[in-house]
């Protein structure tokens, strides 16, 4: 038996500082606290052996005969795991409450409920937390049978069970099996919290009943603020809270997925750290949530960015590609070589080298999103931070860069970070017209010039009849999609036309993108990798927009059946249709939105149902 479950069989849950995967299985494998990209408290999904994980789960011994079904309570971000077995029904309902405060949390805490709706059903409960990435060790003390606590060097887990449950020692882990008949219901209560803090007091049911109702009312009362009403309601819902759990509160920045390490390519190399806050990624995040009405959230990462524009010491680049959370700049690499990574995809890296990079894309993505919303001129000092980026920015373009892929291939002039660079200098123009703000706009326009003539000369191949990933080649490359999104042509130029007819031909199997051609466009890296679910649903909102409405329905009905159960994606698409990459990945649910949206205002144009 393969101890390692399909990436998509997993739901995730969070309170707006960290998240946790709940496999089907209903295994806790993958919890980091107390924030996105603090070391892993639970990463049996990296290592089945040495990462940890809290089960809680229909006894198998006992009940070997089991179907598992997963959902969430609609609306929310409550997940809700059901075993199906002769001898009964039963469920395991997953929660954090979610943490609205605008300081950072040192306690974090998961409600595990079990229930039985039919029958009578045995548990088994294992909590088994490897702290540190599973590198430090951690002492146990049972309190009494309802409580115990497991201290690592850093922070201490706190596991309190309310009747019939009994806890019990396994050497440093806790254990336990009970059985719960029709209407009873047990919880398990895990609370990490700093060293020597004093544990909460076991829960009752009345207060359990009472966390559950306050999660699902926050979640409820979120969602009213989205002014979606479309075809595809459900899936768009779906995507807005997966973007919403993926965000760090107290900051506004929105971490690109949940994991690390979660490969694209099973046994490969590509395996990278997503729980940072890419400025690309959040950044074009910002015009979705204002077009769902999601505006608090779209300001709280435009001040965000502007902190990190004013964070620049002058010397060197002005931003980097990404950051912590927090805004530290400081993301150094290792790899965890303790681990065999998942399904023995090594090696298993924490932190990501590629914040270094040189990528001038984020100049473009950091304006689109500080221009995001036409009605809001913002501060003068976010301004100020902003007029200084586009100065700099005059003279730093036209570089060669490692482009939006984070190849690791060495530098070319690539056509997608001069098009980003290209949006930088025209948001900030129109910005500073609309709003009456102090701007060296001759300069602006003629930077802005500069690089569309450049565009149109170095990064058009006439034999391929299409925009090139970069100059001086004839390969393509699917972030060229969002040509016509940001404005600089026409969605039915003919020069894009045929550019969408060339990524047609050569990027796109059966619906599905890949990036680019890593056999023609040499990467740096050993490996293949799947198609791009980022770039399926850019390649439907063009298709949308390009008038192909009909095409970009069925290519986008077709994109929405690698959802996994419970409508999440992670980065990619591996050949036999299975999810690979980091999951859930915050740039696939942001496009899906978008491609939802464009599909339904070009089929609405249509007097199309």
């Amino acid at each position: 038996m393969n101890p390692y479950p399909p990436i998509a069989e997993h739901g995730v849950i969070g309170d707006l500082q960290t998240a946790a995967l709940v496999a089907t299985s209903g295994d806790i494998d993958w919890w980091c606290t107390p924030r996105f990209d603090s070391p892993s408290l639970f990463a049996a999904l990296l290592d089945h052996e040495k990462g940890g994980r809290c089960g809680l789960a229909v006894d198998r011994e006992a009940v070997p005969d089991v179907q598992v079904k997963q959902l969430y309570l609609a609306d929310t971000a409550i997940l809700v795991t059901r075993f199906l077995a002769p001898e009964g029904v039963a469920e395991v309902v997953d929660f954090m409450e979610p943490d609205t405060s605008e300081s950072p949390s040192d306690r974090h805490r998961i409600t595990r409920t079990a229930r039985v709706v039919r029958g009578r059903v045995p548990f088994l409960l294992e909590c088994r937390p490897r702290f540190d990435y599973g590198r430090a060790p951690h002492q146990l003390t049972l309190t009494d049978e309802r409580s115990a606590v497991l201290r690592g060097p850093d922070q201490e887990l706190s596991v309190q069970v309310t009747a019939p449950v009994v806890l019990r020692a396994d050497d440093s882990d806790v254990t336990a099996r009970f059985t719960l008949g029709a209407g009873e219901m047990a919880t398990v209560l895990l609370s990490t919290q700093p060293p020597g803090s004093v544990p909460a007091a076991p829960p009752s049911d009345v207060e359990t009943v009472a966390a559950f109702d306050a999660c699902r009312e926050f979640w409820y009362g979120w969602l009213r603020s989205s002014g979606y009403q479309g075809r595809w309601r459900q899936m768009v819902d779906r995507s807005a809270i997966t973007l919403k759990l993926l965000s760090y509160h107290p900051t506004g920045a929105l971490i690109a997925a949940a994991t690390m390490g979660l490969p694209e390519q099973v046994g490969g190399e590509r395996n990278w750290d997503y729980r940072y806050t890419w400025i690309r990624d959040a950044s074009l995040s910002v015009h979705t949530l204002i077009r769902l009405g999601f505006r608090d959230e779209a300001r709280a990462f435009r001040r965000w960015v502007r902190d990190r524009m004013e964070a620049a010491d002058g010397a060197g680049e002005r931003l980097q590609i990404m950051y912590r959370v927090d805004g530290d700049p400081h993301l150094t690499e290792e790899s965890l070589t303790h681990w065999e990574g998942y399904r023995r995809s090594s090696p298993v890296r924490a932190g990501n080298a590629a914040a270094d990079q040189l990528q001038l894309d984020i100049y473009g993505e950091a304006a689109y999103a500080f221009a995001a919303d036409e009605d809001d001129m913002g501060a003068l000092r976010g301004w100020a931070a902003f007029r200084g980026l586009v100065d700099w920015l005059t003279e730093q373009w036209d570089r060669p860069d490692e482009g939006i892929w984070e190849t690791r291939g060495g530098r070319q002039d690539f056509t997608y970070s001069r098009l980003m660079c290209w949006v930088a200098f025209d948001r900030a123009v129109r910005f500073a017209r609309r709003f009456a703000r102090p701007a060296d706009l001759d300069r602006w326009s003629s930077e802005r010039d500069d690089i569309l003539r450049q565009i149109v000369q170095r990064g058009w191949s006439r034999e391929r009849e299409a925009f090139t990933q970069h100059y001086g080649t004839d390969v393509l490359d699917a972030s060229l999609l969002l040509m016509p999104k940001v404005g600089f042509l026409s969605p039915t130029d003919p020069s894009w036309l045929t550019t969408l007819d060339a990524m047609d031909r050569e990027l796109v199997q059966d619906s599905l993108v890949y990036r680019y051609d890593p056999a023609a466009s040499p990467d740096g890296l050993s490996g293949s990798e799947g198609t791009f679910n980022l770039c399926t649903f850019l390649y439907v909102e063009a298709l949308a927009r390009a008038g192909r409405v009909h095409q970009a329905r069925y290519a986008f009905d077709k994109m929405l059946t690698y959802a996994n159960h419970v409508g999440l994606f992670a980065e990619e698409i591996g050949p036999s249709g299975e999810q690979l990459g980091n999951f859930p990945q915050a740039f696939t649910h942001l496009a899906l939105i978008d491609a939802a949206m464009a599909l339904d205002e070009e089929l609405d144009r249509r007097g199309t149902s």
